[in-house]
């Protein structure tokens, strides 16, 4: 039986996927255009069924996250969410495992317990999810059954993704990067969908996005990088950013003509998103 605090994990982890669907996000989905073949309604349908099991009582990460990823494959029959699963439900159960008033010494500890159980529901669950650009690799690979522990697997793959470094430098480009622009945006601008935006735009303009690097390479997520560098150094400095709306839709639209999505941007963008109200519980 679900206690209290997995009912309102399980709605916060909602909250923050659907707060991140209200914030403009170019080359993204988001309310102002979908994209990719993708709509808003399969992202709302996906966070419905993710929330109805990451924050499950008395299941591992792996576990979460496999659970998680067969409910939206079930719901939307699409790679909706996998990042944002990948990255979230480490933090959900150190939410509910809470030891520390310092929740990053929590999610420190479930990080060095992870197992080699997680990382094999994991492997089920990249496979199962099927992300575009997944590739053979040397070492821990997903096509082969995991011979390590989750941790050990991310800190092999972090070097070349970004969800993967999270999980190796214990979230600190969240605590660090992601979280003070949130906090700092909201505050100047006192709208949580404008400072979303600011967030996952920074995110961009700060690293290559690494579902672009797997679907088009370097070279195309550089391209797209210093194009947000260049949105960002406006965007973030202005009064009012409804102001800059416009420019930001255009280039939405040439992102999305491209087929360039930052995926991975926008998953940073979740579990920022998520740990903010995580911190307030």
């Amino acid at each position: 039986m679900s206690t209290a605090l997995n009912t309102q994990l399980a709605a916060t982890f909602k909250a923050a996927c659907l707060a991140e669907l209200e914030a403009l996000k170019p080359g993204n989905v988001h309310i102002f255009a979908d994209g990719h073949g993708m709509n808003v309604e399969q992202f709302m349908a996906s966070a419905e069924a993710a929330a109805q099991q990451i924050a499950k009582p008395n299941l591992g990460v792996g576990q979460r996250i496999l659970n998680a990823v067969i409910a939206t494959q079930n719901a939307v029959g699409l790679n909706t969410n996998l990042g944002i699963i990948l990255l979230c439900a480490p933090l959900i159960h150190a939410a509910l495992n809470r030891q520390h008033i310092d929740f990053n010494k929590d999610l420190e500890l479930v990080l060095q317990g992870l197992t080699t159980q997680d990382a094999v529901l994991t492997f089920e669950a990249i496979l199962l999810a099927n992300p575009a650009g997944l590739s053979r690799v040397s070492q821990h690979d997903v096509y082969e059954p995991a011979q390590c522990t989750l941790l050990e697997a991310m800190q092999i793959a972090a070097p070349r993704d970004m969800i993967a470094r999270q999980y190796a430098h214990y979230y600190q480009d969240i605590y660090t990067f992601g979280l003070p622009c949130y906090q700092h945006y909201l505050k100047v601008w006192q709208r949580p969908a404008w400072a979303t935006t600011a967030v996952y735009l920074s995110y961009m303009a700060h690293y290559p996005d690494s579902h672009i690097v797997r679907k088009h390479g370097e070279i195309a997520a550089e391209l797209v990088q210093n194009l947000a560098q260049e949105h960002s150094s406006v965007f973030l400095q202005a009064y009012n950013p409804k102001n800059y709306l416009m420019p930001l839709l255009r280039f939405d639209t040439d992102l999305k003509s491209q087929h360039l999505n930052p995926g991975t941007s926008a998953d940073l963008t979740v579990v920022t998103l998520l740990l903010h109200q995580i911190q307030l519980i």
